[in-house]
């Protein structure tokens, strides 16, 4: 039964953050969007296709008013009216692509048509910076995609990584909202982001962003970059810091507001409260969790040893919940699998014959976890019986970051396929 409450726990959450109820919810306090003469719909990201259902599910008595376009990955799909989903990128490829381009220059020559009285609205989900490119004038996306794999092959924060995105974009950094000259441009929000930063989300095509030229220099320079880098990016960021290039927006028009509508922490709240239905004490350890996955799997036994032994810092039956995002760091001829996949392959080598009575639960809310078909894997006393039986040890496979083939093995994958949404991670811990 532990099984089916830590899936059902699992499940609450990612439920609560379905798009098109959330876009409905938001839409309803939106009196301006129900008088505009036009409704214009822009945004990119995994969960496009729900929010645009939700959109013309709230105006579905005025869809004549309503036109737009959202980038989202080949293959999504949603029984649309006037809102057209246009394949940005490959399912699986997380790189941007001339089709994306494509998508996002249609979204700016949109906004830039806009009325003074009609109003726009902005989908953005996890996803959504590399769904929509739109390099500057002089800078190719080859150009643009290979300063990327520089920093991250340097280790570059996605802090860092974005300051230099936003300043070879033409919708980057605000930009997007710059375009617009209606009335009123509202961008709903599914933060896959720790933190929900709203100029990190998909790089901010609606915030405002507070990193400038010179600071997306320097990023090159701390890596040692300013000679691998292709000419162009570094000619145009040079331009930039010396006034020849428009900063991107450090503040936005009253006109323009943000708002996070789903977020790893409503996801958080939705298993709470299906876990203290299910008669759990609850210990919540946030949506802030992040560092490398093995080393969060470490700290969680510990946690569930010291609930076991101690009743501390709460008695059986227990649920411990974590959400964020965490890394893993591969070596050379890595296995298969993701964050989710490693983190429960951990957690069962750390705990060894300590998991009886106890399930470890770990999956991606969007339904993937790295380049696997399953959203991340469970793990109970059945696993420990399994490994057994086919005399194999967890840990090895954890060490060849080899996790999808233990649970392709020993039973355990969440084959939830593609959820529509993305708030990062939720992980679930029972403790009997």
């Amino acid at each position: 039964m532990s099984r089916e409450h830590a899936l059902a726990i699992w499940n609450a959450a990612v439920d609560v953050v379905r798009p098109a109820p959330l876009v409905r919810a938001a839409l309803e306090a939106e009196r301006a969007i129900y008088t505009a003469p036009r409704v214009l719909v822009v945004g990119a990201g995994k969960a496009g296709p729900g929010m645009a259902l939700g959109l013309e599910e709230a105006l579905a008595d005025r869809l004549d008013r309503v036109e737009g376009l959202l980038n989202v990955p080949a293959g999504m799909t949603a029984p649309l009216k006037r809102i057209r989903l246009h394949a940005a990128r490959p399912q699986g490829v997380n790189e941007p692509t001339a089709e994306g381009v494509a998508g996002a220059e249609e979204m700016l020559r949109l906004l830039r048509s806009a009325g003074p009285d009609d109003v726009a609205v902005c989908l953005i989900s996890g996803g959504g910076s590399a769904l929509l490119p739109a390099p500057v004038e002089g800078v190719s996306l080859a150009d643009k995609l290979a300063v990327t794999k520089l920093l991250h092959r340097c280790g570059a924060t996605i802090d860092e990584m974005n300051c230099v995105r936003k300043h070879l974009s033409r919708v980057k950094g605000g930009r997007l909202a710059e375009a617009f000259r209606g009335k009123r441009l509202v961008s709903l929000i599914v933060s896959d982001v720790v933190g929900d930063p709203l100029d990190v989300i998909a790089s901010g095509p609606t915030a405002p962003d507070p990193t400038t030229f010179a600071d997306a220099l320097q990023v090159l320079r701390k890596y040692e970059l300013s000679r691998s880098a292709p000419s162009a990016v570094v000619r145009y960021l040079e331009a930039g810091s010396t006034g020849g290039h428009p900063e991107t927006l450090k503040t936005i028009p009253e006109s323009v507001e943000n708002r996070v509508i789903g977020s790893n922490r409503v996801a958080l709240d939705a298993a709470k409260r299906k876990a203290e239905e299910l008669g759990y004490r609850v210990l919540d350890l946030g949506s802030f969790v992040e560092g490398e996955t093995r080393h969060v799997a470490t700290a969680v036994a510990g946690v569930v040893r010291s609930i076991k032994r101690d009743g501390a810092p709460l008695n059986a039956p227990a649920c411990v919940l974590l959400g964020g995002e965490t890394t893993v760091t591969l070596g050379a001829n890595a296995g298969k699998g993701g964050r989710n996949l490693e983190f429960v392959a951990a957690v069962v080598a750390k705990l060894g014959a300590e998991l009886e009575g106890v399930t470890a639960l770990s999956g991606g809310t969007d339904g993937e976890d790295g380049p696997t078909d399953a959203a991340g894997a469970v793990a109970d006393s059945a696993t420990l019986a399994a490994l057994a039986e086919q005399k194999i040890t967890a840990d090895d496979f954890v060490q060849r970051h080899d996790a999808y083939h233990l649970f392709d093995r020993v039973g355990g994958l969440i084959r939830s396929g593609l959820t529509g949404t993305n708030v990062m991670d939720v992980r679930v811990i029972l403790v009997q």
